[in-house]
């Protein structure tokens, strides 16, 4: 009972203060009242794309630091990407896009040509379009108040009361441009209720918000058959016919999606499946800030961020008729692709998993097993690389040919794409795929399992025969042995005791030996302080596993030394992960030395009590790495099946 009534308790002082914060905030005035306002904070008269703009760099910019992160500097070459804390943990893999969002948002808020544009996103289904333009309507619900006339139906600036011939002496004193003209039920009002005396027109503050219709506009794709433009602009309310004359203000209902929005934004979605005719207000809005009035009442100004959507089969179509230049030339384009970095692409599934009930026993590589799937289906071919090289490169990694990093940039292969990202799998395919073995599996999956929800997805969806091929061949071969890579180190690694222990032994050897090399000197043993001639039987067991041999390791060896040198200089800490081609070499060299010992215990029926040990070491290592009790028995069996085949 105590702890019933403490919960009520707690709820009404969470209401109660939620309703006191929510009247600190109300404001109400008269006009001459706001003037002071906006005389001591001139930010309140911002227009829309301002406010946006503001909106998303409040909460943080910031450029991704190249030289910390080789990663990032082979992704994005010399240009940083930009990070804004707006969109983080949200969205992923799409800086680019995101930039070019916010430089639109910074353009039109200085009051450059695209203030006249609309923002056109365009991409194909399921690669974040709905979701980024959601995540901007919320950001405006979450905004300061925005100040309006009392009572109008757009919540339009009070600042436009003032008459045309004072607003230059206005904008002077109140440090702000005056835009737009009063809407024509303001104006009847302030004739007939307030005598034209426009200081004493009330004020009050708003918040912006969708579900009470109040500063943003949502247009869904409209039945050609019908193409009512008072979805756009309002209507007459013709009850009232009866009491005013048909030119009279009070007959409007100004609830369209351009009234609605005024002061926020509007969005069309599936915006080409209007007709040409229906979009000209959506361009007479955005280039003369003006929609026409319902009936014969004129135009009214609106203030408003338009943001358009549709995916590319659309667009084309569209752009294919001349006659649609007039539209096509007031727009700005921004692309919407999928994403393409492994690493993000797994971001997106475990923040859509993050928010499911099940209960969730994710396997190790399973994620990403699944995300290598959906990038592989979103590339073009390249004569340059296979797919999977090119799924490395793109997300950033270092590949290596034989010992060397590979000559070759994520930049230099996206100049040879031209719909790269614009096809394949969409994150909602994978996540139904993930769903199905979930669901199959109470909440346990593994690699094995989601391969085999997705065959079975790509083998009953309507695709095409050869796209339909090209997606079983990535599943059930060049996955299935990618796979079996990742488990295979796996399995090694879970045999070597101490692994990074026994790395970084082998790594400090390597430099000593490679140093006393390259600059023709000696090594000193650490215990017995004795000097000895460098090791090259040593030095060659590490870099043959990474294909140098004969002349090449002379070059290699500088290479290393000089790196690492490098890198100390700059007072980074040096690891044996801190040179990609040597920390390969190594872990082929360890891995190479339990590999057989790992084939005989993992794929014997039988085990003796040494075995037996050993085995049961593993299967621990492996807990700790990730995998999950009730399902390691499966991958267990599935690597003896595979894996070191005699």
């Amino acid at each position: 009972m105590q702890i019933e009534k403490a919960k009520k308790v707690n709820f009404a002082s969470l209401i109660e203060k939620d309703r006191q914060d929510r009247q600190k905030e109300e404001w109400s005035g008269t006009f001459l009242e706001y003037l002071d306002l906006v005389k001591s904070k001139p930010s309140l008269a911002d227009l829309a794309h301002k406010r946006m703009y503001d909106m998303i760099v409040s909460q943080g910019v910031s450029d991704l630091d190249l030289e910390a992160d080789p990663r990032a500097k082979r992704l994005f070459g010399e240009r940083a990407a930009k990070v804004y804390g707006f969109f983080k943990d949200e969205f992923f893999g799409m800086e680019r896009t995101l930039e070019k969002i916010v430089r639109y948002l910074h353009s039109a808020a200085m009051g450059g040509e695209e203030a006249k544009q609309v923002l056109y996103l365009m991409g194909p289904v399921g690669s974040g379009k709905s979701s980024l333009v959601e995540r901007l309507k919320r950001g405006l619900e979450d905004t300061e108040l925005v100040y309006t006339i009392e009572g109008c139906p757009i919540q339009e600036d009070p600042l436009h009361l003032i008459p045309r011939h004072l607003r230059k002496p206005f904008e002077e004193m109140l440090d702000v441009r005056i835009e737009g003209d009063i809407c024509p039920i303001c104006r009847y009002r302030l004739l007939n209720e307030f005598d034209g005396k426009y200081e004493h027109v009330p004020v009050k503050a708003i918040h912006i918000s969708r579900r009470a219709r109040r500063g943003i506009g949502v247009v869904p794709p409209v039945d050609p058959n019908n193409q009512d433009t008072s979805v756009l602009i309002g209507s007459e309310d013709i009850s009232k016919l009866d009491r005013y004359s048909e030119g009279d203000p009070r007959v409007l209902e100004l609830n369209g999606a351009f009234n609605v929005g005024n002061r926020g934004m509007v969005e069309f979605i599936e915006v080409f499946k209007n007709e040409t005719e229906y979009l000209h207000t959506m361009i007479t809005a955005t280039q003369e800030k003006f929609v026409p009035a319902p009936g014969r009442h004129g135009t009214i100004y609106v203030d408003t961020v338009i943001v358009a959507h549709s995916n590319e089969a659309e667009w084309q179509k569209f752009k294919a008729d001349h006659t649609n230049e007039a539209i096509l030339d007031r727009i700005v384009v921004v692309k919407v692709p999928y994403n393409l970095r492994l690493t993000e692409e797994v971001k997106i599934y475990q923040r859509f998993l993050e928010r499911s009930k099940f209960d969730l026993k994710i396997a190790p590589h399973t994620l990403e097993v699944a995300s290598m799937f959906a990038i592989l289906s979103r590339l073009e071919p390249s004569a340059k690389c296979d797919p999977m090289t090119k799924l490395k490169i793109y997300n950033g990694e270092e590949v290596l040919e034989k010992g060397r990093p590979k000559k070759l940039t994520a930049q230099e292969l996206r100049e040879d794409t031209k719909r790269e990202g614009l096809f394949g799998i969409s994150t909602r395919f994978i996540m139904k795929a993930l769903d199905v073995a979930l669901t199959a599996n109470n909440g346990s999956i593994h690699p094995i399992n989601v391969r085999e929800s997705l065959i079975n997805m790509v083998k009953e969806t309507d695709l095409a025969d050869d796209t339909k091929k090209t997606y079983l061949e990535f599943l059930q071969d060049t996955l299935h042995k990618a796979y079996l890579e990742m488990l295979e180190k796996d399995i090694t690694k879970a045999f070597v005791f101490s692994f990074k222990g026994q790395a970084e032994t082998l790594f400090q050897n390597y430099l000593d030996h490679a140093e006393a090399y390259v600059t023709k000197s000696k090594v000193k043993d650490s215990l017995t302080s004795e000097e000895m001639q460098p090791d090259e039987g040593f030095l060659k067991s590490i870099e043959e596993q990474i294909a140098i041999i004969g002349p090449a390791a002379d070059g290699f060896r500088q290479e290393v030394i000089a790196y690492l040198w490098s890198s100390m200089r700059r007072g980074e800490s040096v690891t044996y992960g801190s040179y990609e081609p040597l920390k390969e070499a190594i872990e082929k060299k360890l891995m190479n030395s339990v590999r057989d010992i790992s084939r005989i215990i993992t794929k014997a029926r039988t085990r003796d009590e040494e075995q037996r040990q050993k085995y049961d070491a593993m299967v621990e290592n492996l807990l700790q790495q990730g995998y999950k009790e009730d399902s390691i028995d499966t991958i267990l069996k599935y690597a003896s099946n595979h894996l070191w085949k005699d």
